[in-house]
């Protein structure tokens, strides 16, 4: 199984012109990160917790939350990979993702 994890972006449109302090933040849309090699019964909190700190951006440039997940089977494709396929016949810019067996 895998753990999708959906994030929301933020960009500040103020610092384009110099950071002076102010902030004007627009949406930029997200990613949906995909955690894969996760064990059948693991505790999907504790494994997005342990991930946070690669996802998660904050700065006075940018932002990158997190805003949910979810637990799908091993062959799940994100909207975004399906249209690809769609209308592309290939996935040419995957989501991100990241192992489990790389966090140990």
């Amino acid at each position: 199984m895998i753990i999708v994890i959906d994030t929301q972006d933020h960009e500040n449109y103020a610092a384009h012109t110099g950071f002076d302090g102010t902030y004007r933040w627009k949406a930029k849309g997200g990613s949906s990160y995909k955690i894969t090699n996760v064990p059948a019964g693991a505790d999907a909190s504790e494994i997005v917790d342990m991930v946070r700190s690669q996802i998660e951006r904050d700065d006075e440039y940018f932002t990158t939350a997190i805003i949910g997940f979810h637990v799908e089977a091993d062959d799940y494709l994100s909207w975004f990979e399906r249209s690809q396929l769609e209308y592309d016949g290939e996935i040419r810019y995957p989501e991100p993702t990241i192992e489990l067996g790389e966090l140990a």
